[in-house]
């Protein structure tokens, strides 16, 4: 599965290295965290991570394959 993660504002280098698993880009006052989700606990640890650091999650979905 590969999933796009969208949180609010924009991810300094430093925190974008907390997520070595996911490729990003920034967007319209957003970054796009994006790449492989193993399963339903690595989506979880993947948001836990995001709530963890003090980012806003404004939105999340599976991509096509």
């Amino acid at each position: 599965m590969r999933y796009e993660i969208r949180v609010e504002g924009h991810l300094s280098e430093t925190l974008a290295k907390a997520f070595p698993e996911l490729g990003h880009v920034v967007m319209s006052g957003q970054t796009v965290l994006f790449g492989p989700v193993l399963d339903e606990a690595h989506l979880y640890g993947l948001l836990a991570r995001c709530r963890s650091l003090g980012l806003r999650v404004v939105e999340m979905r599976q991509l096509p394959e």
